[in-house]
């Protein structure tokens, strides 16, 4: 969405819980976008704190969680999901919610996809599709 801009993705999440907050018309991408921040209130006094939002770096080593990068991958899953690519994760999906609902569904899958990702980055090669499915399926 935005490439590596950080600073640009984090001002649109910003923008899209401002304008969820004042009744503003959005576009889909910012409703998905808030939506997903509304079901995160423990980010929402952060959200409100624009300067600090923008400019804290969150740290692994720290035991910290980047609030964007953890609203992010809620968003890939569901993106992953409406558009069943990789093909299977739909299904997935579907029996993970059964066991354990909408949300946990999402934060038991966010963990693979993370790992992904990672992977693919550090090996500078496309995200492994099959992994993260046999990922998925031990969950």
């Amino acid at each position: 969405m935005f490439g590596n801009d950080r600073d640009s993705m984090r001002r649109y999440y910003l923008q899209c819980w401002q304008k969820r907050q004042q009744k503003q018309p959005m576009d889909a991408l910012e409703q998905q976008v808030a939506s997903v921040i509304a079901e995160h209130p423990e980010y929402h006094a952060l959200l409100e704190r624009t300067d600090s939002a923008l400019q804290r770096d969150y740290l692994p080593e720290n035991a910290e969680t980047n609030p964007f990068l953890h609203m992010g991958l809620h968003l890939g899953i569901r993106e992953q999901v409406a558009t069943n690519r990789p093909t299977g994760i739909r299904e997935l999906y579907q029996q993970l919610v059964i066991q354990y609902g909408n949300n946990d569904a999402e934060h038991r899958m966010m963990d693979c996809l993370a790992e992904s990702i990672w992977l693919a980055q550090r090996n500078q090669t496309a995200p492994n599709e099959a992994a993260y499915l046999e990922c998925l399926k031990k969950r």
